[in-house]
């Protein structure tokens, strides 16, 4: 019998981690993981952070040793774009029109930065943060640019910021928003952030809109604000968000609504198709609803339960979201799922002001989500408390004499 085929869409740190979880898991059938992409599969984090800085090898940013992919007998075909998928002839197909059959089939095809829509926004030197290519041009415009404006002051923008301000570039964030991070972490924990920023010398330029980006020559030269100010600029980075790469599901007829929509299992609407990392909505069993989440630890975990399904065993994914930023001396760790109007209070624990405390989001009491700022080693029982469930005492939560291990419930 000819032996079953495994492709994978998406050659990136998920669809990598996928075909390492399917060899792991014992499946010695063919394995194809493709991507448009020319480089081998790495990972986004130092893209925005230590190699975007300067001080991480290139080399320490691909998940696997290049000659990884053949010993382990993974057919990795990088700068092969799929443009369609067969679900009743079991198919994908290539932008070079070759038809490759499937038993199984993941998704792992990621997000895309979102597109500034204003006049200006096409010109040379208006830059996006979304793959290996991208980060080093962004690297070599630091090298070359005294001024640069990052449009959007989310996490990706921030960190660029951080990454320009060190590199010793005039630095200034236009955020449409009150505070940096704002509906992330809302009103009280944001402004840690915008203080940590202004500090370094990066001129935050809050409920402000860019409406055009200027430019000499055919290349940006500065951004036009609302209210008709311009901050001249010899490159413009834009950080506004991303949306899920789901035209192959759309096509295919997949249940899509901000990703593609999977179970707890990560298998989608079609049982022989499963959906891994940034493009995946997953039903998530802890907080009973679906979330996409776009960070490195769901392209790093989610895959070795998809294998899984896709081996017919059981398999759920409940791990908690997981994130992380290092900004200048800042280093934070987050963990958990919430957003505006869906907690109630903040609980603080340690030196706000100091930027070394550790800050909880409740609903009724319940933890929902925590974040340590410069104090290590807790994450893991803050995820437990998040786990659990139960009601905490929120004296104790904030008493950091009190070993949060050691926390009882009310």
């Amino acid at each position: 019998m000819a032996q079953p085929t495994y492709v994978i869409v998406g050659a990136s740190l998920a669809g990598a981690k996928a075909a390492e979880a399917l060899r792991g898991h014992g499946f010695d059938g063919r394995v194809v993981l493709l991507g448009d992409e020319a480089e081998s599969p790495y990972e986004r984090p130092p893209l925005s952070k230590g190699y975007l800085m300067g001080n991480q090898e290139r080399e320490k940013v691909f998940v696997h040793p290049a000659h990884w992919y053949a010993d382990h007998e993974v057919e990795l075909r990088l700068g092969t774009l799929v443009t369609g998928i067969d679900r009743d002839r079991k198919t994908v197909t290539t932008a070079g029109g070759e038809r490759l059959g499937y038993d199984k089939l993941l998704l792992a095809t990621g997000a895309s930065p979102r597109r500034l829509s204003v006049p200006g926004a096409d010109l040379d030197g208006v830059l996006y943060l979304r793959d290996l290519e991208d980060c080093e041009r962004i690297r070599e415009a630091f090298q070359r640019s005294s001024r640069v404006v990052l449009v959007g002051g989310g996490w990706i923008g921030l960190e660029v910021a951080a990454a320009a301000s060190e590199a010793g570039v005039a630095t200034t964030v236009v955020e449409a928003a009150q505070q940096p991070l704002g509906r992330v972490l809302g009103p009280q924990i944001a402004p840690v952030f915008a203080d940590l920023h202004r500090e370094h010398g990066v001129d935050l330029r809050l409920g402000a809109q860019a409406v055009e980006i200027t430019g000499e020559k055919g290349k940006a030269s500065g951004v036009r604000l609302a209210d008709g100010s311009l901050i001249g600029a010899d490159v413009v980075v834009v950080g506004i968000g991303a949306d899920p790469n789901t035209d192959l599901a759309v096509d295919a007829g997949l249940r899509v609504a901000d990703g593609v929509f999977v179970d707890a299992a990560l298998a989608t609407s079609e049982p022989d198709i499963c959906a891994v990392g940034d493009v995946a909505s997953a039903l998530h069993p802890l907080l009973g609803k679906h979330i996409r989440v776009e960070h490195w630890a769901n392209a790093l975990h989610q895959p070795d339960v998809a294998a899984q399904t896709m081996l017919g065993k059981q398999a759920r994914y409940d791990r908690i979201p997981y994130f992380f930023t290092d900004q200048y001396d800042l280093g934070m760790e987050y963990a958990g799922h919430t957003g505006p109007g869906e907690y109630d209070e903040v609980v603080v624990r340690g030196d706000l002001a100091g930027r070394e405390f550790i800050a909880f989001w409740l609903a009724d009491g319940r933890v929902l989500a925590g974040m340590n700022v410069n104090v290590w080693d807790v994450n893991d029982t803050i995820q437990q408390l998040i786990r659990s469930g139960h009601p905490v005492d929120r004296g104790a939560l904030a008493d950091p004499n009190l070993p949060l291990d050691q926390l009882t419930t009310e």
